[in-house]
């Protein structure tokens, strides 16, 4: 998952510990002599392992075993082609940080090791909603890292102005605070384009819907489904408080830099979009505020899209049980935990998320982590996604006037034709 980082202040230093690698009893054979001599490759993507998480795991690992890691930092632009390249060689890396939602397509291929041992071994407390997608056809085949989700993020200075004190705990009471904010003050209430595909794709989860669904041996679009024109109804009334354009997305402009002129009263993004606004604008930084985006009722976030990282072992590598190894490390409780409290991510077990203090758009995040989705974790929706999107286009129709029926019609052709994989 393609994202930035916001470094928490004060991060401790973290003692490396040999009795919290996550020992299941392969300690002899896990030993220094076991392994000396060897290299473990692995690829991590540019900005998911911060300097300090990976200078310890990496003094823990070759202290552990005896062997060498090598980690390579890899680009996100063009990535799925390299590793699917890497993954169909001979002597592919090791391990792998993989997206969670192009999981399932790279275990169809066979290019993924199966982790059922280690799922047993370390993985037993898991978050359930994060490590879904580390399942393909009721198997483990990658292990859960980390996941980010996304936030309200406001301007207290414009919220202060309006009379507002403390933030929404229900979507109608953030309705209210958006009608308050357009008429007790000149700002936009809330940036919100009409093709904020990924907000939209969390109200999908939140209603129950489910965006495809199986026709014979086919996936085939569900857009018709009435949950489905439920979540647009309740994005359509979001974007009802928001001036921006309905047929463009959260990038074109950077809502960051929009938010950043200080005349916005609140946008739906990732928390480390803060860093987009404060530099546009460093000003800013001291009005930014994080909430967790209410849903219908209060205790309850509203469903969100879990981005995020899995960690998989190639199936071609020769070092299966060193790999493991090193999963065992870098995801015990001591580094996973110390992940979280570096990159301000959500951590793979809800036990974990109290490292996430300090971090106010961490916290933001996390209580809606345990109940977030992706998109259908199915080899066939990778091509959905490509531009033009036709979900962001059954979006834009719905928001200039098409019924929720007619714009699900209208893209129906297409989005059959991508998840049958034709284009």
């Amino acid at each position: 998952m393609k994202r930035g980082l916001i470094a928490a202040t004060g991060v401790a230093a973290m003692l490396v510990s040999v009795a919290a690698c996550g020992s299941d009893g392969d300690d002899n054979k896990a030993g220094a002599d076991g392994f000396k001599g060897e290299t473990l490759t692995v690829w991590a993507m540019d900005g998911s392992a911060p300097d300090g998480w990976t200078k310890d795991v990496k003094a823990a690992f070759e202290k552990k075993t005896g062997a060498k890691l090598k980690l390579e930092i890899q680009q996100w632009n063009g990535i799925q082609q390299k590793v699917t390249t890497a993954l169909s060689e001979s002597d592919p890396p090791d391990v792998l940080e993989i997206g969670n939602t192009q999981t399932p397509s790279y275990a169809q291929t066979g290019g993924l090791a199966e982790l059922d041992d280690l799922k047993k071994s370390i993985g037993a407390d898991w978050s359930e909603s994060i490590n879904k997608s580390a399942v393909y056809d009721g198997k483990q085949y990658a292990a859960p890292w980390y996941a980010a989700n996304r936030v309200v993020l406001y301007n207290k200075k414009i919220w202060a102005e309006a009379g507002i004190k403390g933030t929404p705990k229900t979507r109608t009471e953030f309705f209210e605070d958006l009608d308050t904010i357009e008429k007790k003050t000149d700002a936009e209430p809330l940036y919100l384009p009409g093709q904020n595909w990924y907000f939209f794709d969390g109200l999908t989860i939140g209603t129950g819907a489910d965006l495809v669904k199986k026709d014979g041996d086919k996936w085939v679009s569900n857009l018709a489904d009435p949950k489905v024109a439920k979540a647009m109804d309740i994005y359509k009334q979001y974007q009802s408080f928001s001036n921006a354009p309905k047929d463009k997305d959260e990038a074109t402009p950077q809502q960051g830099e929009v938010f950043a002129k200080g005349k916005t009263g609140a946008f739906i993004g990732m928390g480390w979009e803060a860093g987009i606004a404060i530099k546009a604008n460093p000003k800013i930084e001291k009005d930014i505020g994080y909430f967790t985006i209410p849903g219908e009722t209060a205790g309850k976030p509203e469903g969100v899209f879990l981005g995020g990282s899995n960690l998989a072992v190639a199936a071609g590598s020769e070092k299966q049980e060193l790999a493991k190894e090193f999963l065992k490390i870098a995801l015990n409780d001591t580094y996973e935990g110390q992940l979280a409290k570096e990159g301000g991510v959500i951590p793979n077990k809800e036990a974990l998320q109290a490292q996430l203090k300090g971090n106010p758009a961490g916290l933001a995040a996390a209580p809606a982590a345990a109940t977030g989705g992706t998109t259908p974790l199915i080899p066939e929706w990778a091509p959905v996604e490509n531009a033009p999107n036709p979900v962001k286009t059954y979006m834009t129709a719905v928001l200039t006037g098409k019924s929720p029926a007619e714009a699900a019609k209208s893209v129906e052709d297409e989005l059959n034709k991508r998840l049958s994989q034709e284009r």
